[in-house]
């Protein structure tokens, strides 16, 4: 999953991409608002992390316009802004969560979470597929009931796929949600990963569906 960081504040923001990164995710981050638009146009985030008092652009006009151009990643709000109406105002723009600073990271990691699940269309924590369990809480995955041990790009691979169980991914799918910005693309590493995962896992759960991507096999789905 890939996430776009907007923060101002350049000790937050760091702190943000550092937890954030360090929960399984990758992050690009942006510091100001006509940058973090910018960013939110064009690039594929599974979501957004927006503050509302940025400068050059402000958060809600930043939403606006992305809403209206039908860009429709679920979008966090963050404000140092506690009142009501404030709220009312970023619900209506389009955001999807609203959390008021400080806060505490769990609580925004939690959140986050919470918004992959929806975006995926599950409902709990945990997603299972055939032997393998994902704890989305944890970034622990288990198969068969024993933990498997996964680099930070295997895991991000993996649970990309099992978020969207059932679908095939293509590979610049994969490449545009597990990448950074500024990573070194390639999507023939996607391959690379996909056979190191099949070493530690049942190596028919991951199906390769001809000219089209990869699939989590549904005949695999204990659910």
């Amino acid at each position: 999953m890939r996430i776009l960081v907007v923060e101002d504040d350049r000790d937050l923001n760091r702190q943000l991409v550092q937890a954030i990164s360090d929960a399984g995710y990758a992050v690009d981050s942006a510091s100001d608002g006509e940058e973090g638009y910018f960013l939110g146009e064009t690039e594929p985030y599974d979501i957004v992390i927006l503050d509302i008092g940025l400068p050059k652009m402000d958060g809600l006009s930043i939403l606006e316009q992305w809403r209206r151009a039908d860009r429709n990643m679920p979008v966090i709000l963050l404000t140092a802004r506690d009142r009501w109406s404030d709220k009312v105002a970023g619900m209506d723009a389009g955001a999807d969560d609203y959390l008021a600073k400080p806060f505490h990271m769990e609580e925004l990691l939690a959140r986050i979470r919470a918004q992959v699940r929806r975006a995926s269309g599950h409902a709990k924590s945990e997603i299972e597929c055939g032997p393998l369990r994902l704890d989305t809480k944890s970034a622990r995955v288990t198969c068969a009931g024993q933990q498997i041990k996964l680099t930070s790009h295997e895991y991000r691979l993996l649970a990309y796929l099992m978020h969207h169980r059932g679908r095939v991914v293509s590979r610049t799918e994969l490449v545009e949600h597990l990448y950074e910005q500024d990573f070194d693309r390639d999507s023939n590493t996607i391959e690379v990963f996909i056979g190191r995962l099949r070493k530690k896992i049942p190596a028919d759960v991951i199906e390769t569906v001809r000219g089209l991507g990869y699939r989590l096999a549904e005949a695999t789905d204990a659910t």
